[in-house]
């Protein structure tokens, strides 16, 4: 099984998320999707309640050459944000609660963000987003202020600071630059667990 972990919010987590589920389909891999939030994570260890991005300049400009040279590699339609980082606490509630179409919407949900430059956390955006993903936008809007809601997003924050996502790599535990290296281990692996179920 491979965890995709993700804030809406984050840049090269758009790349990742727009092609984990087709990447894992042909690996045969299982995925789960992890939203998470990186602003609690970035306060503490960093001691900043913004993006490191902004903070630094000089990674910004080159995140954004990045983003756009990833984009175009693989054919992904890309609109800076004219908000960044927007706000993604609401957008990561509902994730996590949407059950069944969190692939779908979690795709939907970053589209709209780095390809639309809408507001993801207009509550209003979010629940045409889960409308059209196949959910009920004004039920799981609803749900996204209860308190199971909101201490699953605590406790998926805390469970990512905990087991190092922000340490192992700067934004998600799954970024673009890392996709195609988990898929192949994981394959790798499983191809020796078939070979020593099978001896020739």
């Amino acid at each position: 099984m491979l965890e995709f972990w993700f804030d809406f919010a984050s840049t090269y987590s758009y790349v990742a998320a727009m092609r984990v589920e087709r990447e894992c389909a042909r690996a045969g891999v299982e995925l789960t999707y992890k939203p998470f939030l990186l602003g609690p994570i970035f306060t503490e260890l960093l001691g900043i309640k913004d993006s490191p991005f902004n903070v630094q300049p000089v990674r910004g400009r080159y995140m954004w050459r990045d983003l756009e040279r990833l984009c175009e590699k693989h054919g992904l339609p890309w609109r800076r944000p004219s908000v960044f980082p927007r706000n993604s606490l609401l957008a990561a509630r509902v994730a996590g609660r949407s059950g069944a179409a969190i692939g779908p919407l979690t795709r939907a949900i970053f589209h709209a963000n780095f390809a639309e430059d809408r507001d993801i956390a207009d509550p209003g955006v979010l629940q045409g987003l889960i409308d059209a993903a196949g959910a009920d936008g004004a039920e799981l809007l609803k749900d996204a202020h209860s308190p199971e809601a909101k201490a699953q997003l605590r406790a998926a924050t805390a469970e990512a600071q905990r087991i190092g996502i922000f340490v192992s790599l700067p934004l998600d535990k799954l970024s673009t630059l890392s996709l195609q290296k988990e898929l192949d281990a994981i394959g790798r692996s499983r191809a020796r667990e078939a070979a020593s179920q099978h001896p020739a």
